[in-house]
């Protein structure tokens, strides 16, 4: 799993502008920017841990293990949306090594459950590419769940640390404010933006926004759309329409296609990424607002019960809280205990 924005994108090169780039300074700082973040994730992670702390401490550290500790322990990971068929499959290995004799003591089994939650989140290919000169990416989402600014935050990041050109395409084109919204981060990260006039026609913005980046020589092309409900059917259908056109401006385009979801919203999140990845192929989840929740859980749900990578999340308003996922660093930053 990606770890940082240079091991998330797999660019020309065959992979990011790190290998083999960058100053020595750099490397020697990448160890303690890495602890930085980590750090940062787990304190925006404390509704969910503290969730979990609590009933954990007094179900793994405190008394005999026995059947009611493994029920405690799966009523605690539902709590915290892991989900019900995720959880069973994580405690029953638990208690199959505990009962097998391999595991003794609190210490022992928080750090094994905690290699089982990360194994969850490890399915498809976590990384993006971005080698395909220019590289489409779209992302779709419903309302609210902060897609418009994902996608202003992944062009500066593009930018900025990798140095790849980005045209950003409103197809969002029912809703004023994320045209708005887009423009304002295309000024921030210093890039181009197509857009049409309100209420036109997405599919025709979308097409546009693919023409002016193979125009322009353009690395990669991200285009907004419109939010929308999973139970919608005739705009599930429209964005298989949009996803046609770009790929008549360009074959084989759209290159990724990201869904945002909102880490709030617990387990109706899983069932939006089922929902959506019927209408179009899904390569990854953009898993926002983890630090608003006690239902962080979730990314191990969506990855475990979907094949679905969680490629980012967002822990954060700042430019540097979308962050690539990585399973380990979340998984103890779930579970970790102390400072």
């Amino acid at each position: 799993m990606a770890r940082d924005w240079q091991d998330l994108f797999i660019t020309a090169d065959g992979a990011g502008p790190a290998a083999g780039s960058g100053s020595p300074e750099d490397a020697a700082a990448a160890p303690e920017k890495k602890r930085r973040f980590f750090k940062r994730l787990r304190e925006n992670m404390a509704k969910t841990r503290e969730a979990l702390g609590a009933e954990l401490q007094a179900t793994l550290f405190e008394g005999d293990i026995d059947e009611d500790t493994w029920e405690r322990l799966e009523e605690a990971l539902i709590m915290a949306d892991v989900g019900a068929q995720t959880t069973a499959k994580v405690v029953g290995q638990l208690e199959q090594e505990a009962t097998e004799g391999g595991l003794t003591g609190g210490e022992a089994l928080s750090a094994r459950l905690t290699e089982l939650l990360a194994d969850l989140a490890r399915v498809g290919d976590g990384r993006i590419d971005v080698s395909h000169g220019p590289t489409v990416i779209m992302v779709v989402g419903v309302n609210g769940t902060g897609k418009t600014t994902t996608i202003g935050k992944l062009a500066w990041h593009l930018q900025r640390e990798l140095g790849l050109s980005v045209v950003l395409g409103a197809a969002d084109t029912f809703r004023a404010a994320a045209v708005e919204q887009l423009e304002q981060w295309s000024v921030r990260a210093g890039c181009e933006l197509v857009k049409g006039p309100e209420g036109s026609d997405p599919g025709s913005v979308a097409f546009e926004a693919v023409r002016r980046g193979r125009e322009s020589g353009a690395d990669v092309i991200i285009v907004d759309t419109a939010g929308r409900l999973h139970n919608q059917d005739h705009l599930m259908e429209e964005l298989a329409k949009i996803r046609r056109v770009i790929g008549k401006q360009l074959a084989e385009a759209p290159h990724e296609t990201l869904l945002t979801v909102d880490s709030t919203t617990g387990q109706n999140g899983l069932r939006q990424a089922q929902l959506f990845s019927q209408a179009v192929p899904v390569d990854g989840i953009v898993l926002t607002k983890l630090d608003g929740t006690a239902k962080g859980g979730i990314a191990l749900a969506i990855a475990a019960e979907t094949g679905i990578p969680v490629k980012l999340i967002g822990i954060g308003e700042a430019l540097e809280d979308l962050r690539p996922f990585d399973a380990d660093d979340f998984a103890s930053a779930l579970l970790s205990r102390g400072d």
